[in-house]
């Protein structure tokens, strides 16, 4: 089952349980991925609706840190069960491990010499570690690499 067609069936699923939250997080989610498909007038596929979601995950925990510092408890929570909701549809998370062995391979094939080269190595880890780790991580663990 495609990632689209389970969001449809999650959403189908709220509305029988009358489970209104998680209707309004999983319709968020349904009308960003919309949105996308008429903007570009394609058809998404599952790694363009991880890019969709990823983008929504960034925004929560944004929000979320806004939210705290704002001491808006009540809007914190909102964001956090959307952000739990969607983190339910991302591919399963690579572990700091994994990311360095990414990072290392990435930085042998590309022959990356220094910081400056940071964009090369950046560019391969990009599509192939998309969704699967956060990329602000791997960006650290490549410019430590890089530098020392």
């Amino acid at each position: 089952m495609s990632l689209k067609a389970r969001v449809t069936e999650d959403m189908k699923a709220a509305m029988r349980a009358k489970d209104a939250p998680r209707l309004s997080a999983i319709r968020l989610l349904q009308a960003a991925i919309k949105q996308r498909e008429v903007d570009e007038r394609i058809e998404l596929d599952d790694a363009q609706v991880v890019a969709v979601i990823e983008k929504m995950v960034k925004q929560r925990r944004d929000s979320i840190g806004q939210y705290e510092a704002a001491g808006r408890q009540d809007l914190a929570d909102a964001e956090k069960f959307e952000l739990a909701l969607l983190q339910d549809y991302m591919p399963q998370q690579m572990g700091d491990a994994e990311i360095e062995a990414a990072v290392a391979k990435a930085v042998a094939d590309s022959g990356a010499a220094g910081v400056q080269d940071m964009g090369k190595v950046m560019g391969l880890l990009k599509p192939a570690l998309a969704g699967r780790a956060d990329m602000g991580k791997v960006s650290v663990a490549v410019k430590a690499r890089l530098a020392g």
